[in-house]
Parts: structure tokens; sequence; C-alpha cells
């Protein structure tokens, strides 16, 4: 899938290193456009402003056949492709210690990280950039990219940091209570639309659905006002679960009016959005929604961030029944081995590819 990606077009430079020599102004390659940069459209949130804050769904309040979870779900996905998911059953002990142990990772010395530097091929281990465009604007942040399941896929050990000694072992624990709840989020988003709960599960491809984890790191930066950790865009993949910084916002997500709303993250709470995948097999019911990432002078940030996706090989295309005369197929058949390779060559892009797929199918059903 990688051929034409096998090494960086640039040396690569660790955002953590540059944030830690000391410098007044940051690089001009990290240097946004003025209408990226974050204080444009942006909405402030305070606590008691819930006209502007992300829904909350809460798990334990019924069964996983619950019509109200269901009807839940399905409002947060119409209204915000985002919400925050409390009572979700991952031990917050865990949640915890996973995030602690990555932090832990990215305090080691940068001889002991650079180790596991990464390569576009497969992106796995400590990397520093996505997309392989030459001369791109580059994001204020590192990460570690890792693949958990299913186990055919599995990042193999050389790609698992041994210090902290504990980062594997808590983060396959993890990653295993989280799949769990992305498959409790697939039944509630199947019924949420009147189909069988397995239906979305099974579209994806059942027990070979993939997860893979990123740690992102996002250092201090002397001018938070000109850059991103993170650019915009949407997830490629089905769900993506956040945990977020238990001290430091961070992450922000589009209005439908195009203004930013910055997320207020509850305690043990994950953050869950919708990818491309859900909204290209709900015939666009659901849609992916745009986010980004912040910085700021005075703290670093961390979040774990679990991205849940289509078996590889497998066409993903708007489910039938959700196909009508009045409503025809929005985007063509296309596997997720395909359809990722976009993100990975261009790096964070909005819409951009979604809305491609979607002018071709639509091109295509009027010839």
């Amino acid at each position: 899938m990688a051929d034409c990606m096998q090494e960086w077009p640039e040396p690569v430079v660790r955002v953590q290193s540059l944030a830690e020599s000391g410098l007044a102004a940051i690089p001009r390659c990290y240097v946004k456009p003025p209408c990226d940069r974050p204080a444009a459209h942006v909405d402030a949130v305070h606590d008691d402003d819930d006209d502007i804050s992300i829904p909350v769904v809460d798990f334990g309040a019924g069964d996983d056949d619950d019509v109200g979870l269901a009807e839940a779900v399905a409002a947060a996905c119409r209204d915000w492709g985002f919400f925050q998911v409390v009572n979700h059953g991952v031990k917050p002990e865990l949640m915890r210690a996973a995030r602690e142990a990555w932090r832990g990772f990215f305090r080691q010395p940068l001889p002991a990280k650079q180790r596991y530097a990464n390569s576009p091929r497969t992106y796995e281990g400590y990397g520093s950039r996505l997309g392989v465009e030459k001369g791109a604007i580059l994001d204020w942040g590192d990460y570690y990219f890792l693949h958990l399941s299913p186990a055919a896929a599995k990042s193999p050990d050389k790609y698992w940091p041994e210090n902290p000694g504990v980062c594997k072992e808590v983060s396959e624990e993890y990653g295993e209570e989280v799949i769990r709840l992305c498959e409790r989020l697939m039944r509630a988003l199947s019924a949420s639309l009147g189909l069988d709960e397995t239906r979305f599960q099974e579209a994806f491809g059942g027990a070979e659905c993939g997860a893979c984890l990123r740690a992102n790191y996002y250092p201090r930066c002397p001018q938070p006002d000109l850059t991103l950790g993170l650019s915009a865009h949407s997830d490629p993949g089905v769900l993506t679960v956040l945990l977020a910084d238990d001290h430091v916002r961070g992450l922000q997500v589009r209005r439908r009016d195009g203004h930013w709303v910055t997320v207020q993250p509850l305690p043990d709470a994950f953050i869950v959005n919708v990818g491309d995948q859900i909204q290209i097999l709900s015939n666009s019911m659901y849609k992916s929604v745009e986010h980004r990432v912040i910085v700021n002078a005075e703290e670093e940030r961390i979040s774990l961030a679990l991205f849940y996706n289509p078996r590889g090989d497998i066409p993903v295309a708007p489910a039938p029944e959700l196909v009508t005369p009045e409503r025809p197929s929005l985007y063509p058949p296309m596997t997720f081995d395909e359809y990722r390779v976009y993100v990975r060559k261009n790096g964070p892009k909005g819409k951009a590819q979604l809305e491609a797929l979607k002018g071709q199918s639509i091109t295509e059903n009027n010839e």
C-alpha cells in the first residue's frame, strides 16, 4: 500500500526538542496561513454554557439494546458527530495508567526515543509529521503510533518501547477494553438507524476490524496563536475514541456554522467521534466532523486516540437499506487500505478526500 512512501521527504525534527531548546519564535515551517490559525472563528467554551458543549451519552443508563441509548447516540451523531461517553465500562485507573505510561515515554531523553523513529511505510513508532509532501507546513506535535488488532496486523515487539516497562502491557489491556466499547457503540449506531444491531460491525469486517493507538504529545509552544498541534481533518476510519489530557484542553470541533468550539473533557470520560467510514456506510445520514488541536505556551498536553477501522480489504459503500431513489448512493465502494493512502500521503486536509469521493459517485450516477 505504501510503496510510494518509503522515507520522509526531509530530515525529521522532533517538536519536543524545539520546545525544550528555549526558542522564542517557531520555525516558519510550523506557521499556519492566517485563515487556519487558532484565533480564527473560535468560540470559547464555558463550563456553564450548555448551548455550545458537545453532547454527553451515558452508557450506564441502560442495556446495550436500550432504545434510549440508541436515540441519544443518534441525536449526538446528527447534531455534532462528536460526543462524550460516561459510564462506559473502562476502568478509570486503567485509563490513567495508559496515559501516564505514554507521558513517561515522551519524557525520556531524545536518544532513547529515537530508537523507535518511524517511517511513512507503516507509520509505526515515534513520529513528528503526517504526510510526505516536501515543504509542507507542519504541526506542533509528536506522536507514537501502533497497531493493536486484529492479531495478524498487530505491531511486532520491535515497535514497542522498552521503557516505561509497563507501556506495552497497559496499552494492550487498555486497547482491549476500548475495543469492547467500540463494539457497543457500533451496535448503538446500527440500531439508531433502524438496522439490525450487528449490521455495521458485519459491514466493516466483524471480528477482523482493526484498531490502532496513537499517543499524541503536544509540547509547550512560544507562539501558540500561529500554529496548531494537529491541523483540521476528519478521521478516515470508523470511530475514534479519545482519552484527553486530564488537565489541559486542546481539542476543537468545527460546528456547522464554521466556528470552532473547544471541548471541555469530563472526568474519566471518552470523547468519541464518527469517522469517514460511518459517513460512507450511512450514506451521509451521519457525518464525520472536522476537528483540530490547539497548543499553548504554558503546558504540555498528552492524549491517547484509539482508531477503530474496517478490515483493510473489504469494500465499504453505502448500506443498501439506506439508499433510496430520493437518496441515491453518494459514495463508490472503496477498501480502507485504498482510502487511507490519501491521508498517509497528504496528511490532514479537512474533508477533501471524502468530498472528492462524493463528487465521483454523483458523476457516475448521472452518467
